[in-house]
């Protein structure tokens, strides 16, 4: 039996997403005429109580894009130091954008909104980086899928109108974050400038993410998402993949929260295991007692029992649950961590 837990993108779609994506009705997107990634788009935006989404190849090319959409060449932006769109976005925000990042340390990738005011640059200083946008990612990918304090979120709000900055949620695994901590769309919806929302980190879909946010931003993203070379033709298929995410695939994560959490238990009771993150949804960061055994060699050794994680670098471990993770793997896995 092999166990991937590498991500919560290395699923495949169900037999009910396969049955919607075959009987899709598609057009040419790049008109704007495939009903089905319409339907999707409508949806999406109803759930946030916003005016419009866009359907985007990539989380990454939808965070950028929003960047774009609130910024000009020169600006700056703040997040946290183990944010999505510093560490993993290939320096996009720089090379797309022509934007800084002002960097916050905060804890498990969390800011406050009084470090968020301290990191604004002033105004009326043209020797310093413009302040135009906050970033914050939900939940936290380096922070071990961690969730945001909502009213923490509506404090950093308040010094975003303050200081006229907009306002992005990276929510590639927002949906996790609902979940966890019973919250919903039009909450989030009513928080944010712009919204990115990945379909394929937990939902099951094959690929796709959704920006969210009023029809003017929309528009505007349109236009950027082409210059990106987003644009896709019969995409439909796909798009009905994720419509059949969003209505059947969202409640189920607590399935995969809990079996992380499991996971988690069964670490910490390892005198090889060093230290556990705290869990609250469907990852796990864990790091080894290096004088037992290395990470490298951890790894190694979980990988020739057909089980498969992922290095975060600095000594830290991955696993990730998910929609493929069958309760027969999870059994396997508990007692081939515990056997070693």
């Amino acid at each position: 039996m092999e166990i991937n837990l590498i991500s919560d993108t290395v699923t495949r779609p169900g037999k009910g997403m396969l049955a919607a994506m075959m009987d899709a009705e598609v057009g040419d997107d790049v008109f704007k005429a495939d009903p089905t990634v319409n339907a999707l788009e409508s949806e999406a935006a109803a759930m946030f109580g916003r005016e419009a989404a866009l359907f985007f190849p990539s989380g990454t090319m939808t965070n950028q894009t929003a960047i774009k959409l609130h910024t000009n060449p020169g600006d700056q932006l703040i997040c946290d130091h183990y944010a999505h769109v510093y560490n993993y976005e290939g320096g996009g925000v720089s090379f797309n954008s022509g934007v800084s990042c002002k960097l916050i340390e905060g804890q498990r990738g969390m800011i406050t909104a009084t470090q968020v005011e301290k990191a604004i640059n002033p105004p009326d200083f043209y020797h310093s980086p413009l302040t135009r946008l906050v970033c914050i990612e939900n939940t936290t990918n380096k922070g071990g899928g961690a969730c945001w304090d909502f009213e923490e979120l509506k404090r950093i709000r308040k010094v975003c109108d303050a200081h006229g900055l907009s306002y992005h949620l990276d929510g590639a695994r927002l949906w996790n974050a609902m979940v966890a901590k019973g919250e919903t769309a039009e909450q989030y919806g009513r928080m944010f400038d712009t919204i990115s929302v990945c379909l394929s980190k937990g939902l099951g879909c094959p690929v796709g993410s959704l920006l969210i946010g009023d029809r003017e931003h929309i528009d505007k993203a349109l236009r950027v998402r082409k210059i990106l070379g987003g644009g896709m033709r019969q995409v439909g298929y796909l798009a009905a993949a994720g419509l059949y995410a969003l209505r059947n695939n969202i409640e189920r994560l607590v399935e995969d929260h809990n079996k992380a959490s499991e996971i988690g238990q069964t670490l910490s009771k390892l005198e090889f295991v060093k230290k556990v993150e705290p869990i609250e949804t469907n990852i796990i960061i864990f790091e080894v007692e290096e004088k037992i055994i290395t990470a490298e060699l951890f790894t190694e050794t979980l990988k020739k029992n057909n089980i498969h994680i992922i290095s975060m670098g600095q000594g830290k471990l991955r696993m990730v649950t998910h929609l493929d993770y069958t309760g027969a793997m999870h059994k396997e896995l508990l007692k081939r961590l515990t056997s070693l």
